[in-house]
């Protein structure tokens, strides 16, 4: 299994794996709108030459009260072909892409999503950081992730999204 970034050629099957991942093609339009925006992320899973899951982060915001220079992503979707789910691809998907996102000086990741899977790569809920959502949504599933130490130490305020992802409502 090889976890390298999206490359241009990859546009079609990255397509393929949201829309056969989700069963819809609300994530698929979501990154293809959020391809090649600044700050962005995106990640494939290769087995065999056929790309079979991928990962996207993007920049988000925190209107609140927190250091000007914070740099914080957003990780969605991550998405794994529905033959090759269970497998242990979206785990390596998602180290391999927190790995990157830190090794470029990202401070913390949030994401939305089940808190029994997320907190197993450190994900705490986002309100014990003094962090909410800007989507109405259950409290322990937004999360959040430092991926530096204490980097959220004196940060509280709302996570705001990229417009792009209000187009996916």
């Amino acid at each position: 299994m090889e976890i390298r970034p999206e490359k241009p050629e990859d546009v079609e099957a990255v397509r393929s794996v949201n829309v056969a991942a989700f069963g819809r093609e609300n994530e698929a339009n979501l990154v293809d709108r959020l391809r090649g925006i600044a700050s962005t992320f995106s990640f494939v899973a290769v087995q065999s030459d056929r790309i079979v899951g991928h990962i996207f982060f993007s920049l988000v915001a925190v209107e609140g009260k927190c250091s000007s220079n914070l740099s914080v992503l957003g990780l969605a979707p991550v998405a794994v072909l529905p033959n090759y789910q269970r497998q242990g691809i979206g785990t390596l998907l998602i180290r391999e892409g927190l790995k990157e996102c830190a090794r470029s000086g990202f401070e913390a990741v949030v994401v939305l999503g089940d808190p029994d899977f997320y907190s197993r790569f450190g994900f705490v809920p986002a309100s014990s950081k003094n962090l909410g959502c800007e989507y109405d949504v259950p409290d322990e599933a937004f999360m959040v992730l430092e991926l530096e130490s204490g980097a959220l130490q004196d940060c509280s305020g709302t996570v705001k999204y990229r417009s792009e992802f209000r187009m996916c409502e």
